[in-house]
């Protein structure tokens, strides 16, 4: 038998990030440079998971896994912000009460 023919996910993200290495000299800051960086940090963190998507496009699970992982820090970041807030039972300008939650689901 042959060995694999197609790379692995990990070593095709990884291809995929170097071939970025241009766009990530181009930013203007260090803070710009370093924000790329985590974000694309996040997608070796799923890799697992996007190596189960069964798209041909490889861009698209790298920025899914890091929607996800942005995702899941707001949400800490949400909570631990409540722990902090004092709760007020009065309804906000928009008509919801303070602390209600919007979106999917």
């Amino acid at each position: 038998m042959l060995g694999k023919t197609v790379p692995s996910y990990r070593m095709a993200l990884e291809f995929e990030i170097a071939t970025w290495k241009a766009y990530r000299k181009a930013l203007p800051t260090d803070e710009d440079r370093e924000a790329f960086d985590t974000v694309m940090d996040l997608c070796r963190g799923l890799a697992s998971a996007g190596s189960n998507a069964t798209n041909p496009i490889l861009f698209e699970p790298m920025m899914v896994s890091a929607v996800v992982a942005l995702q899941k820090k707001l949400i800490g970041l949400e909570q631990r912000l409540a722990e902090m807030t004092p709760h007020e039972d009065h309804k906000t300008a928009e008509g919801q009460t303070q602390g209600g939650q919007t979106g999917f689901g």
